[in-house]
């Protein structure tokens, strides 16, 4: 079923172009983002299940015009009666902000006016499940039927939780040239079963997320008993000798890795305020031969795929690192403007009413040749790395830490059925990148979380890779 665009921003959409037409007599660039999104999410648990908003839900619009300086930026949430004079008003007020400015003879970075080609898009989503085909009711039911199946395998378990979140996100971008719109769905899910045996507890968990409809939950049902059994599994794990070892990282660990890493290093806004180091590698290498990495919102289908961004770029599908060569970031207008280089379709706001920086969409490590059977014949002592926890980076120094649910200990090129939790992984970027010996062929993605800019700034992102055998260190 196709993904139609929102009523509302249909509705308006000729006052918004009226907006545009009137102030361009004014200024020499102006474009207007409309943004209508909603979203519920869904829980389950033996204690009972709950129904809210989702937190991605907004809408209002942002405008941005060129002062013959320098971009500002007004965001509103309605379009007031009096269309003209409303106009009028944002008018008065962009041209009060610029004399203020003026007078107080703040530096301020001057940038050129933005060329822009002539564009008339659209991107409408398919899913095969609407959520609106389906009730919160019969949502909670299902979600209900995964819990009882989870709990129905081990007595161990003393919860198994599921979550399910449906967005729907429609967008317009009008300029002179420009006339885009767009409306999609992804949707978002996880299962986490917490066992205990004696004093020792253990959770394991999996995501799972697209630009699909409600008929995510199905998968989340056939996995069910993989995630019981592997909360299982860690009730017998051990403790880890800290050291330096063989690994394998499995697909949601390189993805953690390709984003923490080169994701957040490589956002040239942070090369416009010398705050990442990836700036000075520009076509050097930083991994082996056998790491290649892609950033954009056409690159992969998955929860930040989009036809454009909120600056109106189309989004793209960028090659990051090409055979361990850094080759280039990913950048919104402005800092693209400031470095003289082209924008990549990667400026994305929290919401209307916040600022567009160089974000992420699904930044990934390509596949390879390898399989993953003999990956692990060809160690001699190691790990494979499983289970995403949480992760940070250090774009100024490439400093990583990863925090993982296990690792499964490998010796003499056979997994011996022991397992260590938990595992933090943590090393130097180029170092982790330029071990990098062997590549699985599928690529696999992961989009059911959220990326903070330092400690603010949320958006959706997604991620992931092949198995990738290179060597750290763990603790």
């Amino acid at each position: 079923m196709k993904v139609e665009m929102s009523n509302y921003l249909s509705r308006e959409k000729s006052k918004l172009k009226k907006i545009v037409d009137t102030l361009s007599e004014t200024f020499d660039y102006v474009s207007l983002l409309g943004t209508d999104t909603k979203g519920k999410g869904y829980g389950v648990q033996r204690t009972g299940s709950n129904l809210s908003d989702s937190m991605w839900t907004e809408r209002g619009f942002v405008l941005r015009i060129y002062n013959g300086r320098f971009y500002s930026e007004y965001s509103f949430n309605q379009i007031e009666e009096d269309l003209d004079a409303f106009i009028e008003t944002l008018k008065n007020r962009f041209i009060e902000e610029h004399q203020i400015l003026h007078h107080a003879n703040l530096k301020t970075i001057s940038y050129p006016i933005l060329q822009e080609e002539a564009i008339t898009k659209s991107f409408f989503s398919e899913v095969k499940i609407h959520p609106q085909e389906v009730s919160s009711k019969e949502k909670i039911e299902k979600l209900t039927k995964i819990m009882e199946e989870g709990l129905s395998y081990s007595d161990h378990l003393i919860d198994f939780r599921c979550s399910f979140e449906e967005v729907n996100i429609s967008k317009c971008f009008i300029s002179t040239k420009k006339d885009l719109e767009q409306s999609y769905i992804w949707t978002q899910g996880s299962l986490v079963a917490i066992a205990k045996k004696e004093n020792k507890t253990k959770f394991y968990y999996d995501s799972y997320a697209g630009l699909k409809g409600v008929e995510l939950m199905d998968e989340m049902l056939e996995d069910a008993k993989s995630i019981v059994d592997g909360a299982l599994q860690l009730l017998d794990s051990d403790r880890l000798i800290p050291g330096e070892y063989d690994i394998i990282c499995a697909p949601d660990v390189a993805g953690l890795i390709a984003h923490e890493a080169f994701g957040h290093g490589v956002e040239m806004d942070m090369f416009v305020k010398n705050r990442a180091k990836a700036l000075e590698y520009l076509n050097k290498p930083v991994g082996s031969k056998h790491v290649t990495m892609h950033d954009g919102a056409q690159a992969a289908s998955n929860v930040s795929s989009y036809l454009f961004d909120d600056e109106g770029t189309l989004g793209g599908d960028t090659k990051v690192i090409d055979q361990g060569i850094l080759k280039t970031g990913i950048s919104d207008v402005l800092s693209a403007m400031t470095l003289g280089t082209q924008p990549t379709g990667n400026g994305k706001r929290e919401s209307f009413e916040r600022k567009a920086y160089a974000r992420m969409t699904s930044t990934f490590f390509s596949g390879g040749h390898d399989q993953l059977e003999d990956m692990i014949g060809s160690i001699e002592k190691g790990y494979l790395l499983e289970g995403v926890m949480s992760g940070m980076e250090d774009p100024k120094n490439w400093g990583i830490q990863c925090m993982l649910m296990q690792g499964k200990e490998i010796v003499n090129g056979k997994l011996t059925g022991k397992v260590v939790s938990p595992v933090i992984m943590t090393g130097y970027v180029p170092d982790v990148l330029n071990a990098v010996e062997m590549v699985s062929e599928e690529v696999k993605f992961y989009g059911s979380g959220a990326c903070g800019k330092g400690h603010k700034e949320w958006v959706k992102t997604a991620d992931g890779g092949p198995y990738i055998k290179t060597r750290g260190r763990l603790g």
